[in-house]
């Protein structure tokens, strides 16, 4: 059977320092979450202390493609220079550097295919979901670390807890 996840190795960001309890577990790292760790929203604080408390975190290769995606369309719209998103695009690769980068498997894509408890559900949304099912199916139970509704609805659905 393949490795299911290419470990890559360096930094998460250490930033400002924000109190939360300790929470030492694994963590799925969706993208909305990264995004707005990324984009210093305040939403976006709170996944960070997730990921800095965090075991161990995991990705998809998924979060790191559509993450350099936003970064690109919002160059492309005018809401960063390029300079802006160089940084932004540094810092997420230091943090990933950190994760274990799970690959989009076939099993993982099949099971993206096939129906969730809750739908309708995105296809980008449900290759998360699936990924993060093939992860549980390896670790056992762990959160995923998302602020999308869509995603939190399917994933509480699949008996994952879900963070911030």
């Amino acid at each position: 059977m393949e490795r299911p996840c290419v470990s890559w190795t360096t930094i998460v960001d250490p930033a400002d320092q924000l109190s939360e309890p300790a929470f030492q577990a694994d963590v799925y790292a969706e993208s909305s979450a990264v995004m707005a760790w990324l984009q210093g929203e305040n939403e976006g604080q709170r996944a960070r202390l997730v990921v800095e408390s965090a075991r161990a975190v995991y990705c998809s290769e998924l979060t790191i493609i559509e993450c350099e995606r936003a970064l690109i369309r919002a160059v492309a719209m005018g809401l960063y220079r390029q300079d802006v998103a160089a940084v932004l695009r540094v810092r997420l690769h230091e943090a990933v550097s950190s994760w274990s980068v799970v690959r989009l498997l076939p099993e993982i894509l099949a099971r993206a295919i096939r129906p969730f408890p809750l739908e309708p559900i995105r296809t980008l949304d449900a290759i998360h979901v699936a990924t993060a099912l093939h992860l549980k199916s390896i670790l056992g139970d762990f959160p995923i670390l998302s602020l999308d509704d869509r995603i939190r609805r399917v994933a509480e659905a699949l008996g994952f807890p879900v963070r911030p």
